[in-house]
């Protein structure tokens, strides 16, 4: 049986219902908008309260504990007070850019994770309802179109503020995205490989069938997951707004809400970010193990367990990013721009390469995606994955011996090296210290 097949079956088999038409879908579309963006909103709120707990932890704080139990408040005192601050605009700043970046810059971020579906089809009497705002076929094209839109705030915003340190963190954005977008691209193309399509609730379908890919696409897990670090420009990508550089970079002129809207835009971006990791390589709201609730027939009890396992797993990554915030130093500028194009590009195209010859020799051996060697092991996955696990030991422990990938490196040649290291071993005379 084909890919294509297997998920043709397991979309129509053993379930009666349509998906709904007419006005059902337009009020059900309406329900669906209120209430996601409703969450998603309040889910960035508490963000920021989880990542001041996060790093108090990590730190050995205590973190926010005064407004309300366990500070639970805090999102909730922040808010009011950024809405009741006064405004400040900068003489220098050209007032129309200057107000339209925030909003540039807000509004992509929320509309992202339209497309994402979050939990299995809800049966009703009037259909099956899709668990995702717009279950586009081309749903993971919209995504990298539409969050390509918010490095223009970014930019306009450093610009309009007519401040050398906005402009430069406007100028370090725009590279940034444009650099490791091309990397994210390359990665998520593999994932199209297996899949054979674009729209995101088929690609949960596949793994569905055929277990997560995360296994097979080992490496293109790892480019994909280091590009959308840098994508929503947290550490250790963080150079447009480097506080020890630039102030806070690309919104060091704004205040009140119009500065809180680029936080809120960065951490919607994470939770888009995070669902995305979720849904093209860990097989998004599928329950792990658990063949009667990722199938037809659909039920009410379905839709919230794989709801649930959908937040778990976006919520590991969610920790994951603030981990790495509070654990790992900034790069340089120019190595986070050697990274994207001397590593992570090559490395995506071969990468490419590779899978697309490995995928096209299993077709024509004439090995099912679907097939399971006695019944439990996919064959095709064990087979993809072993040799993702070859690629991932010459990538990261033969080729690069900490020469390319290397947090930190002087310029300086060898020789340079050892002539400064004698100079500073050199005892010091009484004549030369006078």
């Amino acid at each position: 049986m084909t890919l294509d097949a297997a998920l043709l079956l397991l979309q129509h088999a053993y379930d009666p219902q349509e998906p709904v038409h007419g006005a059902p879908w337009l009020w059900f579309t309406i329900i669906k908008i209120l209430v996601v963006f409703t969450v998603l909103m309040v889910t960035i709120a508490y963000l920021t309260l989880a990542e001041r707990k996060i790093s108090a932890w990590i730190q050995d704080r205590h973190g926010p504990n005064r407004v309300g139990p366990w500070g639970l408040f805090q999102p909730l005192a922040d808010g009011l007070k950024n809405i009741m601050k006064e405004e400040t605009y900068p003489d220098a700043a050209y007032g129309p850019m200057f107000i339209l970046a925030p909003v540039l810059s807000f509004i992509p971020a929320l509309i992202t994770f339209a497309v994402i579906p979050f939990a299995a089809p809800l049966p009703t009497r009037w259909g099956l309802v899709d668990m995702s705002i717009a279950d586009l076929p081309i749903g993971f094209l919209y995504i990298l179109a539409i969050a390509s839109l918010g490095v223009y705030g970014i930019v306009i915003a450093g610009w309009s503020s007519n401040n050398k340190y906005a402009l430069l963190g406007g100028l370090r954005s725009s590279a940034q995205m444009i650099s490791y977008e091309v990397s994210m691209g390359i990665a998520v193309v593999s994932v199209l490989l297996l899949s054979g399509n674009v729209s995101l609730s088929a690609i949960v379908r596949q793994q569905v069938l055929s277990g997560w890919n995360a296994f097979p696409l080992l490496i293109g897990f790892f480019l994909f997951l280091v590009a959308a670090f840098a994508e929503t420009n947290r550490l250790p990508f963080d150079l447009p707004e480097a506080e020890s550089e630039l102030i806070a970079g690309y919104h060091t002129e704004y205040s009140s809400m119009k500065f809180s809207m680029f936080f809120i835009s960065e951490y919607s971006n994470m939770v888009t970010a995070s669902a995305l990791l979720s849904t093209l390589f860990f097989g998004g709201w599928a329950v792990p193990f658990w063949t009667t609730a990722n199938t037809a027939p659909w039920a009410g009890w379905k839709t919230l367990v794989t709801l649930v396992f959908f937040a778990l797993k976006t919520s590991f990554f969610l920790f994951l990013y603030m981990w790495i915030r509070w654990t790992l130093p900034r790069f340089r500028y120019d190595q986070l721009m050697s990274v994207g194009w001397k590593v992570m590009l090559p490395l995506g195209l071969g990468y490419l390469v590779v899978m697309a010859a490995a995928v096209l020799s299993l077709d024509a051996a004439g090995i099912s995606p679907v097939a399971r060697w006695a019944g439990v092991v996919p064959i095709y996955w064990a087979i993809l994955g072993a040799l993702n696990i070859v690629l991932a030991v010459l990538v990261f422990f033969i080729l690069d011996r900490g020469r390319i990938v290397s947090p930190a490196y002087g310029r300086l040649d060898a020789d340079e090296i050892a002539r400064l290291q004698a100079m500073s071993e050199r005892p010091i005379t009484p004549a030369q210290g006078d």
